[in-house]
Formats: C-alpha cells, structure tokens, sequence
C-alpha cells in the first residue's frame, strides 16, 4: 500500500506546484503587458484615455453609424455626418443610451452587433470630457 501511495503523493505535488506556478506566471503576464499580442486582451487592452473626436470616435461612428446617420441618410432625423449632428446627439443624451441599448431607447446600430463595450467605453471617456471637436 505505501508503495502505490507514495508516488500519487508526488504527481498530486507535482500536479499541484506545475497549476499553481503557470498560475502566477499567466496573471504576472497580464499584469505586466496590457495589450498581448494579436491584440487580445479584453478590457486589458481597451485605452480610453485621452479620446479625440477624429482620431477615435469618428472611426467607431463612421464604421457602425454612417450607412443610416451619414453621407446625406438622416434614417430617423438623426444625422451623424458631422461633427455638430453628433454632438446634438451627445448633447440631448440620446448617444450614450442608444449604442447602450438602453431600456426606452432603439437599440443602434439597428438590425446590427451592440459596438463592443471598449468602442462605448471610447465613446463615453469622450462624452466625459466635453465632447470636444477635436
């Protein structure tokens, strides 16, 4: 009996040291490079500090809201061509709500994917900022 016990005493040890080794390893690798590469990384990954108008969310407004809100659609009365139609949006709150899909609101992009909470979080930090054409 102690000669079966003693090596499945030593793998579990093993098994144990290897998980909890990796472990700390991975969540050190983490911690310490916030965007891995490939370019993965979750919320690790999405910066939203310093967000300007035309360097960050007018991409995310022209990828996800031009095809009804731009280049002449004004689908709804909304237009988001440019910078001032954008801020009315920002100004009488219905931005931040509708690309939340918030309760009350239609949700946006219509018929299409939520944006990803790192594109509303960049739009957001923006908003917090005053929204500034910049």
């Amino acid at each position: 009996m102690k000669k079966l016990l003693f090596p499945l005493f030593a793998i579990a040890i093993a098994f144990t040291t290897t998980i909890v080794s990796c472990s700390k390893d991975n969540e050190q690798d983490i911690t310490n490079n916030p965007n891995p590469p490939g370019g993965g990384g979750g919320d690790n990954s999405c910066d939203t500090a310093n967000m300007k108008y035309a360097a960050n969310v007018l991409p995310i407004i022209t990828a996800s809201c031009y095809s009804c809100h731009g280049n002449g659609n004004v689908s709804g009365g909304v237009s988001l061509g440019n910078y001032a139609g954008v801020k009315a949006q920002v100004d009488n709150g219905n931005l931040l709500h509708v690309i939340n899909h918030d309760a009350g609101y239609p949700a946006m992009p219509q018929g299409g994917s939520k944006l990803s909470d790192c594109n509303i979080n960049k739009i957001r930090s923006w908003i917090n900022h005053g929204a500034l054409n910049n």
